[in-house]
């Protein structure tokens, strides 16, 4: 306790420079800390959202329309439709004569023609007419905060009859204790958490020792002091870390004040498709701790260390010693990082790619971490190995300079350069998230597929559906009949339509007769073993007034050649198609019948269709092919999340630079002052300052990129997508890594005075 108290007095009385200096940790930890704290709150955040969704979804509803359990008192059915880039969720609810208490958020549930909705639903009913299709109804009121996700979500309950939920499931409650339709699943969460580990906090770690470690220099001598005056080691490591700890818990209060700032503002604006209510990015008692028992306790072990040096050779520090060489143990990390990274790239460049994602899921984090650690270590050794040899070849007075000191105090370039690294290393890795994510849940066709069954449709609505705005073509598509008591469960996919509405649905069409029926095949398809010509099948048909019939039918010799736009191909090689004239009049198959839209793939496009397709039936179920709205609102949230991980990185990898370069410039004003009275030129003090810090800066981008895409690549690998190699990618990396070494540069021009100042080499 002793030394505790001797380090706060020379933190007090220690001068101006001193407390500047304290100062200068205190705002360091306080930024540090206030990213952690962002980082640390989005779990719970999320967790909160998915809570009020739990809290508000019918007890046995999946999503679908169907149910759980047959038993319930009311009958609801689940919508989701994607409007836009947003998702629009919609409940259609028949508790007439049930008892059945409300979910959060609303006083009552909406009788048959009333609709209650959301704020921004809303909003955009006054602004959308053509929204009222999906929403039919009477407005009886607005869903309060309590049930809803996000202020900005487009939710909707709809009131309506038993009659018009046939495909409803029974439902006795509301509530339950997970949601359906999480925020974000933990499988993506994983994914978001992964990359702000090599985003914010590897780069938060190497920030804040940079902090706790200002003015190493002219702290060891004062320590050295102590420690020739006969404080003991441990005494001198206590003096150091007490200062650093004061430094680090101020530090942690202001950051956490700062934190409830920036989420009591940011979060009434929003970011770009994610909004939260301030409540929910409230810090946890868990959060609060790590922040402000972690973060000092990471400055307690930094000071230690820092000044084991001066309490184990004072005399060394006092009399400015050469440095030690790093050790070779730096590159250990780097090693098995690398390997593991190779590795998978040679997995998927010989095609040979791993199946074992559970193993890879471990695997792959940890050599990210141990690459990002392998530059941080490997830096110093790789900085002082090229001085040497630059020094020795050049012939220029500026640069020998620079080399000789990045030779003799390679440490410094550990310091200065290591943030920008992890920076541009990091921004790698999320490109390569955001490359995974693009090809999940994305329609990049021109044309959109829709889907929806026909089982309870009556021929009116079927035909209405087809001829809905925006709908280019449309067929039917079925499977044979079955018959359940066989061993052999198998079936053919058919198509019924006539020959134009075949080319109004695909880009190739060859070989079509009206009214002869044929097997399609795709190119690069291969066919159905069950479609083989002179083979029978058999349809159960069924009219709109109950009749029922059973028509064989023979797999036909003739093809055609089909091949369609859609993400996934309409039909597959073997695939029948039977004219309408095949079949008798007003008759079709009796089950696992579906009617296929096709329109434009523009997002004002499937939003008009899907409003006119409720316009005929707002309850029937539809499914856009290549379009999964609750998959894209949460690639939104994923990908404004990471953007937020970037920006807080980018501020950390630049705080660091700052605070760095500034304080070795201030340390190594002794050095110039000696320089500039023995007769050197500012012109080459700044040039000598400029090529001490990009050297060691340029080798680390050079690695960081090398390795960021390795690593990029061997992430894309493991993801299971079909995109390995982002060479998109690398010329904005490469720009990137060169904007940081010319803002580098250009900050360590100011880092020399014209003044020359000989009080600075006075005592030395």
């Amino acid at each position: 306790m002793r030394e505790v108290c001797l380090g706060l007095k020379l933190l007090s009385r220690g001068g101006r420079g001193n407390r500047v200096r304290f100062l200068l940790m205190v705002v360091g930890s306080a930024i540090g800390v206030c990213c952690l704290a962002v980082v640390l709150a989005i779990p719970g955040l999320l967790a909160a959202q998915d809570s009020r969704k739990a809290a508000r979804e019918p007890d046995c509803s999946n999503g679908r329309g169907g149910c759980l359990s047959t038993s319930g008192e009311g009958l609801a059915l689940t919508r989701l439709d994607p409007y836009g880039s947003e998702i629009l969720t919609r409940i259609f609810v028949a508790a007439e004569r049930a008892h059945i208490s409300p979910p959060p958020g609303i006083s009552k549930i909406p009788g048959p023609g009333e609709v209650l909705v959301s704020p921004r639903l809303r909003v955009l009913l006054n602004s959308d007419p053509d929204l009222s299709n999906l929403l039919p109804g009477r407005r009886i009121g607005v869903i309060s905060h309590q049930g809803l996700a996000h202020p900005d979500e487009l939710y909707a309950y709809i009131g309506a009859s038993r009659t018009e939920l046939k495909g409803g499931g029974h439902v006795s409650r509301f509530g339950g204790k997970e949601t359906d339709f999480p925020t974000v699943e933990p499988s993506t969460l994983d994914i978001l958490r992964f990359t702000l580990a090599g985003v914010v906090l590897l780069p938060l770690a190497v920030f804040l020792s940079v902090c706790a470690r200002l003015s190493a220099a002219s702290r060891m001598r004062r320590l050295a002091a102590l420690r020739l005056l006969g404080l003991s080691r441990k005494g001198t490591q206590r003096v150091n870390a007490a200062e650093t700890v004061a430094a680090a818990l101020l530090g942690a209060v202001l950051g956490l004040g700062a934190y409830w700032v920036v989420n009591e503002s940011v979060s009434r604006i929003g970011l770009p498709g994610f909004k939260w209510y301030p409540a929910d990015g409230s810090l946890s008692v868990t959060t609060c701790l790590v922040c402000l028992v972690g973060c000092p306790a990471l400055a307690w072990f930094v000071g230690r260390v820092g000044a084991k040096k001066a309490a184990a050779n004072p005399l060394a520090v006092r009399r400015s010693a050469v440095e030690k060489p790093p050790r070779l143990w730096g590159l250990l990390p780097l090693v098995p990082g690398l390997a593991i990274v190779v590795g998978y790239c040679v997995a998927g460049a010989t095609g040979n790619v791993p199946t074992d994602t559970s193993f890879s899921a471990i695997l792959m984090p940890l050599a990210v971490v141990l690459v990002g650690t392998g530059l941080v270590l490997s830096l110093p050794i790789l900085s002082r190995v090229l001085a040497r040899q630059v020094a020795r070849a050049t012939n220029s007075l500026s640069l020998g300079l620079a080399m000789r000191r990045n030779e003799m105090e390679p440490g410094g370039a550990l310091r200065v350069a290591t943030g920008l690294v992890l920076l541009v290393y990091a921004a790698s890795l999320t490109q390569g998230v955001l490359i995974e994510l693009d090809q999940v849940s994305k329609n990049t066709a021109p044309v959109q597929l829709y889907t929806m069954p026909l089982d309870d449709v009556p021929t009116e609505t079927e035909r209405e559906l087809g001829k809905v705005p925006g709908v280019g073509g449309h067929v039917v598509l079925a499977q044979t009949w079955t018959d359940p008591d066989s061993e052999l469960w198998s079936s053919m996919d058919v198509v019924i339509a006539t020959c134009d509405q075949l080319r109004k649905m695909a880009s190739t069409v060859h070989n079509c007769v009206d009214g002869r029926l044929a097997r399609f095949t795709v190119p690069h398809h291969t066919d159905d073993d069950m479609s083989k010509p002179g083979s029978s099948f058999t349809f159960h048909l069924k009219n709109s007034a109950g009749k029922r019939r059973v028509v064989t039918l023979q797999v036909p010799s003739h093809t055609i050649e089909y091949h369609d736009d859609t993400a996934a191909q309409l039909v597959n090689s073997g695939t029948l198609l039977i004219p309408p004239s095949a079949l008798p009049a007003g008759f079709r198959p009796e089950e696992r019948v579906r009617l296929a839209l096709l329109g434009s793939a523009a997002p004002g496009a499937v939003t008009s269709v899907l409003e006119g397709i409720a316009g005929v039936d707002p309850t029937i179920e539809v499914e856009t092919a290549g379009l999964d709205p609750a998959s894209l609102q949460q690639i939104t949230v994923i990908k404004t999340l990471l953007a937020v991980g970037m920006v807080l990185g980018l501020v950390i990898g630049v705080a660091a630079y700052l605070v760095a370069a500034t304080d070795r410039a201030v340390e190594r004003r002794p050095q110039v002052t000696a320089l500039a009275l023995l007769g050197a030129r500012p012109r080459t003090l700044r040039a000598v300052q400029v090529a001490q810090v990009v050297l060691p800066l340029t080798i680390g981008l050079v690695l960081a990129v090398v390795t960021g895409k390795m690593s990029e690549s061997s992430y894309l690998v493991t993801g299971g997508g079909s995109v390995f190699w982002d060479g998109a990618g690398l010329p904005l990396l490469l720009a990137s890594a060169l904007g940081v070494v010319i803002v580098a540069a250009l900050g360590a021009l100011p880092l020399v005075g014209r003044k020359i100042d000989p009080e600075l080499i006075r005592r030395d």
